[in-house]
């Protein structure tokens, strides 16, 4: 294993410690418990948005703390969960007097500790409402979910409904725009290689020189199934056919599409697999709105994609536009 880390057990607080030095006009760091807040929180009159999970999939979600995004991200253990007080913790402090929304991804550690964290919260008077996010295609149920796994979608979520928090909207308000781009994102990823856990050493799982993992999870959990290796117009079909046919999206749809790169894969590849996305949107009569490409949910050092479709409409579009100023994500400012 050859890594940029002095010791495995130190990798997440070291790693915490460098966004801090990086972005002290954007985010503080905060320990025992840990958890990223945004620096100038909280808003007082703003509904506070708070997600999380396990880290490794930088820059998810710390990334996105700032303006027109989160006020708070919560990160785990690599690929483990955040504990209740953590989350506990962050809700408290980022609450501005209009309520808290969590945006959990549909894993089911993540989901069990911001319940019983928003419970936590709830006895201390502040209102929390929670969105699960469960756009993964792929499969069902896996290692870590009960249900489809939540993926790309929640960046796009995420994005959206820190918008309409900034704009004052409720708390209702903007748990309901969180879940309309649930309802209408789509989301699916393949694996060219598995990625290497710093406390194990070795890689979560193993794939022949000529294979790929098709549907697989940001853990690296298993997908649809384990094919030969095709080309990159080969591979997007894989990707983008369940993903169009889901929803399903139709002739006359303007979307939203995020090509993101698992940890791994260089931005050139991404490219690629972008403008195959929208030869084959462009085939059913499906119009790109807006684009995002670039590395945004990772699996650590695995090389692979993602690809997600999210229905737009004006509304969304402005909310998507709106400005946003984080470590990872920015413009309008």
């Amino acid at each position: 294993m050859k890594k940029l880390i002095n010791r495995p057990e130190d990798v997440v607080t070291e790693a915490l410690q460098g966004m801090a030095s990086a972005y002290p006009e954007l985010i503080r760091v905060q320990s025992g418990p840990a958890f990223i807040q945004r620096a100038q929180g909280p808003v007082q009159g703003k509904v506070a948005l708070v997600s999380g999970g396990g880290s490794g999939h930088e820059p998810l979600h710390g990334g996105f703390v700032g303006l027109g995004m989160l006020d708070a991200a919560v990160p785990g253990a690599v690929f483990t969960s955040p504990t209740p007080d953590q989350i506990q913790a962050a809700t408290l402090a980022v609450d501005g007097g209009a309520g808290v929304l969590h945006i959990i991804k549909n894993y089911t550690g993540d989901v069990l500790n911001f319940e019983m964290a928003a419970d936590l919260a709830r006895a201390e008077g502040i209102v929390v409402e929670s969105v699960i996010m469960d756009d993964d295609v792929a499969v069902e149920d896996s290692l870590y979910t009960a249900g489809r796994r939540g993926t790309g979608a929640t960046l796009v979520a995420e994005k959206i409904a820190g918008a309409a928090a900034e704009q004052g909207r409720s708390l209702a308000e903007v748990a309901a725009l969180c879940r309309k781009v649930n309802a209408q994102g789509r989301s699916m990823g393949v694996a060219l290689t598995s990625c290497t856990v710093p406390q194990s050493g070795r890689p979560n799982f193993t794939l022949a020189e000529d294979e790929m993992e098709v549907g697989v999870g940001i853990h690296g959990e298993p997908g649809r199934r384990r094919v030969k290796l095709e080309g990159a117009a080969g591979i997007t079909a894989l990707l983008a056919g369940p993903v169009l046919d889901d929803l399903p999206f139709r002739p006359g749809d303007r979307v939203l599409a995020l090509v993101n790169g698992l940890g791994g894969t260089p931005l050139i590849e991404l490219y690629i697999v972008y403008h195959e996305l929208a030869r084959l949107c462009a085939g059913r009569g499906i119009a790109i709105a807006r684009s995002l490409v670039g590395t945004y949910m990772t699996s650590l050092d695995m090389a692979g994609c993602t690809i997600t479709l999210v229905r737009m409409d004006d509304e969304l579009l402005s909310l998507w536009d709106a400005p946003v100023k984080t470590a990872a994500l920015r413009w309008g400012i």
